[in-house]
């Protein structure tokens, strides 16, 4: 008996290590820390160190991605995206003591964010142009290296996950017009680690300007003293 569970556990074993193999990556890579509701979307429950993400154009998305690692102490940068704004993503709740901005970095930008890459475990990235095949490879080496979290607005090769929103319905007094306070929208995880794309109804933002599920928004937003000016991007 002991005989054959041994054999099992080399099976396990074996397999295993050809999923790593052709993923690219551990199972058991540490992931950084994300608001919940991402996080069951997410492969591994949360951002792995080393990983990188393709995302849609939502700045209020990126700052959401952003806001756990830096309230938890991690640094964060933000390359080629000039008009991401401070404002929006303090709202959002990005610790802003902890943000690095790069809005132009000009022809040379994957040597700049590689650069950035070695000393910040979190980067977005919006990339200006298509990168080399090579050059990519090597960004990648270095971000498996040093643990570092790549998200990229826009397509990306060898990615963790692809993480979009619909456009969504704003909400607010006049049925939307005039003072807004909440968007519900559709947030939709794509990736190579389960076969059908995961969705969630969120509230980006919520009233407080954050992400948040639907149930918890929606009673938050009944209570009138909630309401808020739109002061997050969309």
């Amino acid at each position: 008996m002991t005989g054959d569970v041994d054999t099992s556990l080399d099976t396990v074993r074996a397999l295993r290590a050809k999923v790593e193999q052709l993923q690219g990556r551990s199972l058991d890579t540490p992931v950084l820390p994300t608001h919940p509701a991402l996080a069951a979307l997410l492969p591994g429950r949360g951002l792995r160190s080393g990983a990188s993400y393709a995302l849609g154009a939502s700045m209020s998305l990126l700052s959401a991605l952003l806001a756990a690692p830096s309230q938890e102490g991690s640094w964060c940068a933000v390359v080629g995206m000039p008009e991401f704004g401070v404002e929006a993503a303090a709202h959002g709740g990005v610790d802003l003591s902890r943000l690095v901005l790069v809005p132009d970095p000009g022809p040379r930008w994957l040597a700049i964010t590689s650069a950035i890459a070695e000393v910040i475990p979190v980067v977005a990235l919006r990339p200006p142009g298509r990168a080399r095949d090579a050059e990519v490879a090597r960004l990648s080496a270095r971000m498996r290296d040093r643990g570092t979290v790549l998200l990229v607005q826009g397509p990306w090769p060898q990615t963790e996950a692809m993480i979009a929103v619909d456009e969504g319905q704003w909400s607010g007094l006049g049925e939307g017009h005039g003072l807004l306070a909440a968007r519900e929208l559709t947030v939709t995880v794509s990736s190579r680690r389960f076969p059908v794309p995961r969705q969630e109804r969120m509230l980006l933002p919520s009233p407080d300007g954050r992400l948040a599920p639907v149930a918890e928004g929606r009673s938050r937003i009944r209570s009138p003293q909630d309401l808020a000016p739109l002061r997050s991007a969309v």
